[in-house]
């Protein structure tokens, strides 16, 4: 079992910069990826940005350039770098690990949310 914990949320304005962190209960350098999702108020959760073991990165369009994902092995922690945030990207952010168990077996595990709002 994996727990994580997202901090670094709050209230910016238009154009401002947020850091999320997101530290697990242990090792994070042999999960399968991190990911970070966002759900606003009425829709579905969508996939913001993931990084592999390797450091490839891969990014949502509506947030490509804006926003960099990066991870810190010896602190078992990911982050999530936002720029230029817009009114759009309001959501609970959600931090994802996903872990290979024996016999090649996704597993999942989710923090608890952390909200981001950006003011106009």
């Amino acid at each position: 079992q994996v727990h994580l914990v997202e901090s670094g949320g709050g209230l910016v304005q238009t154009g401002g910069s947020l850091r999320l962190a997101c530290v697990a209960s242990q090792s994070i350098s042999n999960m399968h990826a991190m990911t970070w999702h966002r759900q606003a108020p009425g829709k579905p959760r969508e996939l913001v940005a993931g990084i592999s073991p390797s450091g490839r990165t891969n990014y949502a369009d509506s947030v490509e350039g804006r926003f960099t994902i990066s991870r810190d092995n010896n602190k078992n922690t990911v982050y999530l770098q936002m720029n230029n945030l817009q009114p759009d990207d309001t959501a609970v952010y959600y931090c994802r690990a996903i872990e290979r168990q024996t016999g090649g077996i996704l597993v999942d595990y989710w923090g608890q949310g952390s909200q981001v709002t950006v003011s106009s």
